[in-house]
């Protein structure tokens, strides 16, 4: 399965933009347990990392990236630019995480002469 980069930038470093190819995105929803605002509860008395939210968020990005890779391969992208991440509640305790970018065709060396 061919590498597909996922980049913020506007453009490939060395390459050229070829073509367009429209957007592409992935998301997912989650919802917290409540083990884990028990614990985000404490935390936020004594301070410090709340790691089980740390590790779902990882989670979240790591399925989401994976959905707009995968939307970009039913493309026959070469590449995605201009990636950026968004979130926002949809209800109490459940939260969407949304990654979009344009994938892009990149020109071959011989297309450039």
């Amino acid at each position: 399965m061919k590498h597909i980069p996922v980049l913020t930038t506007e453009t490939v470093a060395g390459a050229t933009i070829s073509a367009d190819l429209g957007l592409v995105r992935g998301n997912t929803i989650r919802a917290r347990h409540l083990g884990r605002d028990i614990l985000a509860g404490f935390r936020n008395v004594v301070g410090g990392e709340i790691t089980d939210y740390t590790k779902l968020m990882a989670e979240s990005r790591e399925q989401a990236l994976d959905r707009m890779v995968a939307e970009a391969r039913m493309l026959d992208a070469d590449a995605i630019v201009g990636v950026r991440f968004t979130t926002s509640m949809l209800a109490q305790g459940a939260a969407e995480l949304l990654v979009y970018g344009t994938a892009v065709k990149l020109a071959k060396a011989d297309e450039l002469d």
